[in-house]
């Protein structure tokens, strides 16, 4: 679902762990792949200088280990997984997006839709 959109960056602020957290609980990945995954999510390109920093701080909240693998005919490669605090996390994040995700939709939608006021 890659998109055109240029989505605020304060958004992407606000959203990118728990976006980060999702992809990792498909098991263990590396840097440049979890960037290709947010953006054939639509959320567009997540620059190295973001990504990289959130990673560092999710292994020092110790919610993912990190492993070096070497590459296939190329350098090798840092691979994150989560561990179960980082997927107790991941629930526990996605959860509380949903939440103000409902919260601010009903302030917003009726802006779209006025029959929701």
């Amino acid at each position: 679902m890659e998109t055109d959109i240029a989505w605020p960056s304060e958004w992407l602020r606000g959203v990118l762990g728990a976006c980060v957290l999702r992809i990792l609980s498909d098991g263990p990945t590396y840097g440049y792949e979890i960037a290709t995954r947010l953006a054939a999510a639509g959320l567009g390109t997540v620059k190295g200088g973001t990504l990289y920093p959130l990673l560092g701080r999710f292994e020092e909240a110790g919610w993912v280990e990190v492993e070096w693998r070497p590459g296939d005919g190329g350098p090798g490669r840092k691979y994150y997984a989560l561990t179960d605090a980082g997927r107790s996390e991941a629930s526990a994040v996605a959860a509380r997006w949903a939440q103000f995700t409902d919260t601010t939709r009903l302030l917003t939608d009726p802006l779209i839709d006025p029959r929701k006021a």
